[in-house]
């Protein structure tokens, strides 16, 4: 059984569609990222999983229920930690655990063992009676993880959680990820970071304009671009008739440039750099750095979309 179904899901504003036609899936039991950069659709699709907006077309499902016409018995199975803290900041830790879990219908005991329990997942038991207003963005986001868990969803969803957080804080939530999963939770994961839904993912879907792109295992994605290699390349000037030759080059399938950085794709490293090297004196440009990378996922991206994933 899958945990999440997408089908051919769109939402539209007006004149502007924000998601269009995707399609995936999570089986129950693994880790679904949903990797693409800002605007690229992600929290929107998330948002109709989540009941909080209602698709223009298409159908989602939670553990077998649908998010529309069964909105209650999916929402029973889901915890959601949104992008945006959902906290208040005078309340403690604890407090605001006991708040949440309250919402969720837990009372007494039940309450104090989940919210104990939550607190030594998220690694803030010994932080718990300090005001949330006076924690880090990262332990403050560690709070918005424990508050999902209280009610033992079958599903987590995790909109985009180490966003400006401090690399010791991305660590744990990262920890927390894998743990959680490991117990069997199901897990949809938004990242604009490849090496986040490299290290967690069971499945990536791609997503790019409000489209899935492309969904499969980290190795079927990576297969997508063969025997490609992708180049680093920074330049001391802006020199758009270089680029322009640059992409002409034989083997060169594609390039993206921002602020004096390039990336491109190509079919043999040892053949094209003597040749991008040419252009650059032909046209007075001088070529300060070069990095040759194996294929990755940001790799697949531009393969797809002919530009970087960026924020």
């Amino acid at each position: 059984m899958n945990a999440i179904e997408v089908n051919q899901l769109k939402k539209s504003f007006d004149e502007f569609t924000a998601v269009q036609s995707a399609t995936f899936q999570a089986a129950e039991g693994e880790v679904l990222s949903l990797l693409g950069p800002n605007g690229a659709g992600k929290s929107t699709t998330i948002s109709m999983l989540a009941g909080l907006l209602s698709p223009t077309e298409g159908e989602a499902f939670i553990m077998g229920h649908s998010v529309t016409r069964e909105a209650t018995a999916a929402k029973a199975c889901l915890g959601v930690v949104p992008q945006d803290i959902a906290l208040y900041p005078d309340l403690s830790a604890r407090e605001n655990l006991d708040f949440w879990g309250k919402m969720y219908g837990l009372r007494g005991i039940s309450l104090k063992t989940r919210v104990d329990d939550v607190l030594q997942v998220i690694g803030l038991a010994d932080r718990q009676k300090d005001l949330v207003g006076k924690f880090s963005g990262g332990m403050k986001r560690r709070v918005n993880i424990g508050a999902a868990l209280l009610h033992q969803p079958q599903v987590v969803i995790m909109d985009e959680p180490t966003v400006g957080i401090d690399p010791q804080s991305r660590r744990h939530i990262l920890d927390n990820v894998k743990e959680l999963n490991k117990q069997g939770m199901t897990v949809l994961y938004t990242t604009h970071y490849m090496e986040e839904a490299a290290e967690l993912s069971h499945h990536i879907a791609i997503m790019d304009k409000g489209r899935v792109i492309a969904w499969g295992t980290h190795d079927d994605l990576i297969k997508l671009v063969g025997e490609q290699t992708r180049i680093d390349l920074t330049i001391n000037t802006e020199a758009e008739q270089l680029l322009n030759a640059w992409k002409a080059v034989e083997g060169v399938s594609g390039i993206d440039a921002q602020d004096g950085r390039i990336a491109l794709l190509v079919d043999d490293s040892n053949r094209v750099l003597p040749r991008l090297f040419d252009n650059a004196m032909q046209y007075g440009v001088r070529i300060t750095s070069v990095d040759i990378r194996e294929p990755n996922l940001e790799m697949v991206f531009l393969h797809l979309t002919g530009r970087a994933l960026r924020d």
